[in-house]
């Protein structure tokens, strides 16, 4: 992307004396100088979008879906744009900026085919039949929060703003610093399609110092990132008495079953573990295997990750593209480390691939990490797997369940045994025979997790009904008027009693 279209996004911003440096996570090179907004300038931009919101509100909800209609084409039209700026900014493979680029397409088509259908005002049962009837209607909340990693910044914005525009909100949105012009080249688009531009506001800066002003001005939070931030963005909107959604940390196991065939578990394991290298929340980072299958296994899956090309290519060449940048690199052989300083043993990668550049890492598996390790309970984030063997299924279920976190889980094996596994396993989604594309690739299907992996759900008809607020429209026909005084009751009472009966 060239400096003046770079320059003409970043446009977008208010201005700041503040800046820091985005760097591109391959090089470790410059793109371009950020600006960091101050806590008055987000509130400013809070109030602004509360003022255009009046309007977009009484929009017909019709009008505002084909707006999405708009926005699905030009997306479709710069697909290519996209994927390069995902990949200038994440610096992951083609092929998974590819797979982040369909799931906003889809999200687009997906939300503008269902708003009418999920907003329109609906008819319930009555409480009283025959003399009175309801409604329910769903309102706006008025300014949606969204705070997005740097991750999936596509993606996981239009999975969070275009419901909640569709719904008839004003958006205020935190970029994370490091894929801010993703995020701004999606809302140039948008405002392209049609969709005023006051509507979405992209500000930037210290992710407590806007995040806490976000949470503290808007109506709405929707959060995506760490499970202790997301502690956090919970306790303040509460104190506010406003809703949120959190989509945090996941340790998301997989279960290998007696059934499965071993070389094709060693595949969809791979699959399921080495997105994105591994940044994906629902990534597998456990595999529990039969321990008569477990040497077999090893050796598969050992094999299989040695064979992945790890590098940068704007083409589908490579498997694997580098870390985000200098923390996640850290971090990543941090917890490598612990495992093997405490008995674990690597069988693939576990080391940095400097010839590449600055951040890449060797995708990596190791066995039996010790209880004592960090990355047994805790989170990796990065292309690290870790296979276990289990001699009993229940305990098997038992170890994929020991965790703090539940948010996606995989069994492979046969289809039906898997299924009855899938139901004791305490997970937002559970893939069988897949990683976490059969359920993460399903926009009707609710996407969020239990325990401490957040709360709330993106995706499906629910995914617009969290930006409203339920109202309930009761009308009386005045046909029999309805009691209002004691002596009315004891006239009416013997005909409620038969209706009650009747209705049961």
């Amino acid at each position: 992307m060239s400096e003046t279209s770079i320059g003409s996004l970043v446009a977008h911003l208010p201005a700041s004396d503040q800046t820091v440096p985005a760097l591109n996570p391959a090089t470790g090179k410059k793109i371009f100088d950020l600006p960091q907004l101050s806590a008055a300038q987000v509130r400013d931009a809070i109030t602004d979008a509360r003022i255009a919101q009046h309007d977009w509100a009484h929009t017909p909800v019709t009008e505002r879906a084909s707006l999405l209609k708009e926005l699905h084409k030009l997306l479709i039209a710069d697909e290519t744009k996209l994927m390069d700026l995902l990949q200038l900014e994440t610096a992951k493979s083609r092929a998974h900026a590819f797979e982040e680029t369909v799931g906003a397409i889809a999200s687009a088509s997906y939300y503008a085919k269902i708003a009418t259908k999920a907003l329109t005002r609906k008819p319930t049962k009555a409480g009283i039949p025959f003399l009175t009837k309801t409604y329910v209607d769903h309102a706006p909340l008025g300014v949606v929060g969204v705070i997005t990693p740097w991750n999936y910044p596509l993606a996981l914005t239009m999975l969070d703003v275009l419901p909640a525009l569709v719904a008839g909100n004003a958006v205020v949105q935190k970029a994370d610093n490091q894929t801010a012009l993703t995020v701004l080249f999606a809302r140039h688009l948008a405002v392209e399609a049609g969709i005023p531009a006051e509507l979405w506001t992209v500000v930037t800066g210290d992710g407590e110092i806007v995040g806490n002003a976000i949470t503290d001005n808007v109506d709405y939070v929707a959060f995506t990132g760490s499970t202790a931030t997301g502690r956090k963005v919970a306790a303040r909107a509460a104190e506010r008495l406003i809703g949120c959604s959190l989509e945090l940390g996941g340790k998301n196991p997989m279960i290998v079953l007696e059934s499965a065939n071993v070389k094709r578990a060693a595949e969809i394991a791979i699959a399921g573990a080495f997105g994105s290298a591994g940044q994906l929340c629902v990534s597998i980072e456990r595999v529990f295997v039969p321990n008569r299958m477990k040497q077999e296994f090893l050796e598969e899956i050992a094999k299989r990750t040695n064979s992945l090309k790890v590098g940068r290519s704007s083409d589908f060449s490579m498997d694997i593209g580098s870390l985000g940048g200098y923390n996640q690199l850290q971090r990543v052989m941090g917890y490598v480390d612990d495992a093997v300083a405490t008995g674990a043993t690597v069988v693939a990668g576990g080391k940095q691939l400097t010839e590449l550049g600055p951040y890449f890492y060797a995708p990596t598996v190791v066995t039996n990490v010790n209880p004592n390790a960090r990355m047994y309970a805790q989170e990796v984030f990065g292309p690290v797997i870790d296979v276990e063997g289990y001699e009993d299924l229940d305990a098997a279920i038992t170890m994929a369940n020991d965790t703090d976190y539940g948010l996606n889980a995989s069994v492979v094996g046969n289809e039906r045994e898997a299924l009855r596994v899938a139901e004791k396993l305490n997970a937002g989604s559970v893939n069988i025979n897949e990683g976490f594309r059969a359920s993460f690739a399903s926009m009707e299907s609710p996407m969020g997790g239990t325990k401490a992996s957040g709360q709330g759900r993106r995706n499906g008809i629910g995914g617009i009904l969290r930006f409203t607020e339920a109202k309930s429209i009761g009308i009386a026909h005045g046909l029999i008027k309805i009691p209002t005084r004691a002596k009315h009751y004891e006239k009416m009472a013997p005909l409620m009693r038969l209706m009650v009966k009747l209705l049961k």
